[in-house]
């Protein structure tokens, strides 16, 4: 399954920042940002239940928000502008 990730993390205080952080290497973890606060991943079911928790757990419902946008097999990505778009279907090297 494919699927957009963006996330909002309210960073006025420390422990903000370091939700931040947390939730940034679970999305690196298991795929490619696309942007600061925007991440594309491509897993099989078992891996989404993994990340989504992972993410879930971290996350401050009242402080925080999360957004998971499932794409399917036909979306098309346009690319314009800085960085170099990533083939999911290639391999993922760390």
């Amino acid at each position: 399954m494919r699927i957009l990730i963006g996330y909002d993390v309210c960073t006025l205080q420390p422990e903000g920042r370091k939700r931040l952080r947390q939730i940034c290497q679970a999305c690196k973890d298991y795929g490619q940002r696309v942007q600061k606060s925007l991440f594309e991943v491509q897993l099989e079911q078992r891996h989404w239940v993994e990340l989504q928790s992972r993410l879930l757990k971290i996350l401050v419902v009242n402080e925080d928000s999360v957004r998971f946008y499932f794409l399917d097999e036909d979306t098309m990505v346009e690319h314009h502008g800085q960085g170099k778009p990533y083939d999911l279907d290639g391999p993922l090297i760390v």
